[in-house]
């Protein structure tokens, strides 16, 4: 054989082994509009391993971090930039290292390719981690000219977590990164299709935002069948300014479906149902007030097809306003308490990349398995949904989470995948626990715990609820406990009547805050009558929270007041203090007579006022009601677990769709 039948037969073969190899991850930057969140793409400076930052053998980060000056200039497209002359730029953050232990875990994925394109001379170092958080230097290949580098890596040693990534160096000239991807050659389960589904009540320039970000990607709609909009607003999606664009840019792959509001619940339901139908492999559920990075459509559903079995893929949620914070890496539902919104334990919420990248944070290492995802950014299976069924038809708070156990429990396992992500407007500015949400809350807590719990009588759930109801109480925040208390009274009638009320509640909900003075909301504390203050604190020390020894005392003192002892006439007329919304604990506000509080949002604020007669009202309707629903729980559970095929089934949610249909644009 010649020399050069040789040559083009180890040609053929190169190109052969090279085509073998599917793209899994790219290496992607920000676009033009999204430069102060380039840490979670590129950083540059010393590579430093998150043990020694944690151990103190480098030093303590300042408010820039490790030194870590990122030239948002030298980003050059989504996929390339420039890397100055004798300066290094490392791909170890989250949305470029790559999360090998959840690919190990959860996928049939056993070795993985990085590929690495430059242009210059230079170097490419790859790193990887363990689920300690230790830095272990993998290998280094000096580059020049145009250079293809590829390294071929195994994912046997990340059984408990760690992360591979890689950096380029510059030499004495600038040098040129070209593009990366990690690719693998191991068999896909399935190449799936999905369904991009987002809820929205009068979110129109979120929803138009993110239907730009989708028609200006198109390579995030390449195994995307249909984009849905779900409108259930007065504000049409399709009458705001800029929607005839975004027609244009999605084509046919839009569809607007308006239907009366069923919240979030029925809004998911919707697109699960709409996903099925239409044959789709998967369904990704988005809320309407988010970010999209669009490159996470993509790797969910890849992730999703290497999965070893159905899956349910999430993303991670990160702060829309302070964009380099994520909020929390997985959760978890407390079983004894049922309490939401749980970091695993070992885990840290609301991390900010800005200040300490993947590299110099140990507790990130360690893979998080989690019993759900937020439906901010939530791929499901469809052959999930015809098995276990749709959403809760609860309107909103606890469907996601219960739909995460619910197939947890049929054997259907949920990843929060890293590198996966939307921006959502933070829950700091938001307090779902008083008011209208109140009822939502609790009624459905309690309806998990009757589907889910494994204690006997749902654990610890209702004594927590009835404490919660007496630090409402002399809160003053009766309209929150009233609500509770109606959420108990629905959930004594059973699941029959789920459905029936989706559309309605809320607006019942809504007409008895017209009751309560702490939930008429005015913008300006002006609007008030004048503050004239009542006794002062204590030698001038002001409130502090009761101890662990004291408070079972402090409590009965403070209850026994809100019960017996009257108002302060001047406290009638004039509230005695204003307290901001930070400020608003139960053991501070139970020292009022009245007060003006702000709310959350900082839009306005409102009159709370002592009243004892309604305390005793709500505190003997609080404590009979609780005990009408313990007394009935074994009935209760049996009741809600033998309905939950049926009122999950696409039956039952196509005649609620079909009962609040509006008009349905094409």
């Amino acid at each position: 054989m010649s020399v050069a039948q040789q040559n083009n037969e180890m040609q053929a073969a190169e190109v052969q082994d090279a085509a073998a190899w599917t793209t899994i991850q790219r290496v992607i930057l920000p676009g033009e509009r999204g430069m102060e969140t380039l840490p979670l793409y590129m950083d540059s400076g010393v590579v430093a391993s998150a043990v020694e930052v944690a151990a103190g053998a480098l030093p303590q980060m300042d408010d820039q971090g490790l030194n870590r000056t990122v030239h948002a200039d030298d980003v050059l497209s989504r996929t390339t930039a420039s890397v100055r002359a004798g300066e290094r730029i490392s791909f170890g953050t989250y949305f470029n290292a790559f999360a090998a232990s959840y690919w190990k875990r959860w996928t049939t994925v056993r070795e993985v390719r990085l590929n690495v394109r430059t242009s210059g001379r230079g170097t490419v170092s790859v790193y990887k981690s363990n689920a300690r958080g230790s830095l272990q230097h993998v290998e280094t290949v000096r580059v020049q000219g145009d250079a293809e580098t590829t390294f071929d890596l195994s994912l046997v040693p990340f059984g408990d977590g760690g992360w591979y990534w890689f950096d380029v160096a510059a030499g004495t000239e600038e040098m040129l990164f070209l593009g990366a991807e990690w690719q693998t050659s191991a068999e896909r389960r399935k190449t799936g299709t999905v369904t991009v589904e987002i809820t929205t009540l009068n979110k129109t320039a979120f929803c138009i935002n993110n239907l730009r970000i989708l028609g200006s990607h198109p390579e995030a709609l390449e195994s995307v069948k249909e984009v849905i909009v779900v409108d259930q607003g007065t504000e049409k999606v399709r009458d705001a300014d800029g929607f005839m664009q975004v027609r244009q840019a999605l084509g046919d792959k839009l569809r607007m479906i308006h239907q009366n509001n069923l919240g979030g619940s029925g809004g998911f339901a919707r697109g699960m149902y709409e996903a099925v139908e239409n044959g789709s492999d998967y369904v990704l559920l988005l809320d309407d007030d988010v970010v999209i990075e669009p490159e996470s459509i993509v790797r969910l559903g890849i992730f999703a097809d290497y999965c070893k079995t159905p899956t349910l893929v999430g993303g991670h949620m990160f702060d829309l306003h302070d964009r380099n914070v994520l909020h929390t890496l997985g959760e978890v539902v407390n079983p004894y308490l049922i309490g939401p919104d749980e970091p695993n334990p070992g885990q840290r919420m609301r991390h900010n990349f800005a200040r300490g990248n993947l590299r110099d944070t140990p507790w990130m290492h360690r893979r998080v398995d989690v019993d759900y995802n937020g439906w901010w950014m939530c791929l499901i299976p469809t052959e999930v949904i015809r098995e276990i069924g749709l959403s809760l038809p609860v309107f909103i708070k606890w469907d996601d989470s219960e739909y995460g156990v619910r197939a947890k429990a049929a054997g259907y396992n949920t990843v929060s995948l890293p590198g996966s992500a939307v921006w959502h407007v933070s829950w700091i500015d938001k307090d779902d626990l008083v008011g209208w949400q109140a009822y939502f809350h609790t009624r459905n807590r309690f309806i998990y715990a009757l589907l889910h719990s494994p204690y006997d009588l749902g654990g610890g759930l209702l004594d927590n609820s009835m404490k919660l109801d007496v630090k409402h109480l002399i809160s003053m925040q009766y309209f929150t406990v009233r609500g509770r208390i109606e959420a108990m009274k629905d959930l004594l009638k059973g699941p029959d009547q789920l459905h029936a009320i989706l559309a309605t509640r809320l607006p019942d909900i809504r007409k008895i805050a017209e009751e309560y003075s702490e939930s008429q909301f005015k913008p300006e504390v002006e609007d008030f009558p004048q503050l004239k203050s009542g006794r002062p604190p204590r030698r001038g020390r002001g409130f502090s929270a009761p101890s662990y020894a004291t408070i079972v005392p402090w409590a009965a003192k403070n209850v026994i007041r809100h019960v017996a002892k009257p108002v302060k006439e001047t406290a009638k007329e004039h509230p005695q203090a204003f307290v901001p919304h930070q400020d608003n604990k139960w053991w501070r506000m139970s020292q009022y007579d009245s007060a003006i509080v702000s709310n959350a949002d900082g839009t306005g604020a409102s009159w709370y006022l002592r009243d004892p007669k309604r305390v005793r009202e709500l505190l003997g309707e609080s404590v009979r009601v609780y005990g009408k629903v313990l007394k009935n729980w074994p009935r209760l559970r049996t009741q809600y677990r033998n309905a939950l095929p049926q009122i999950t089934s696409m039956e039952a949610w196509k005649a609620t769709f079909e009962s609040n249909a509006q008009d349905d644009v094409k």
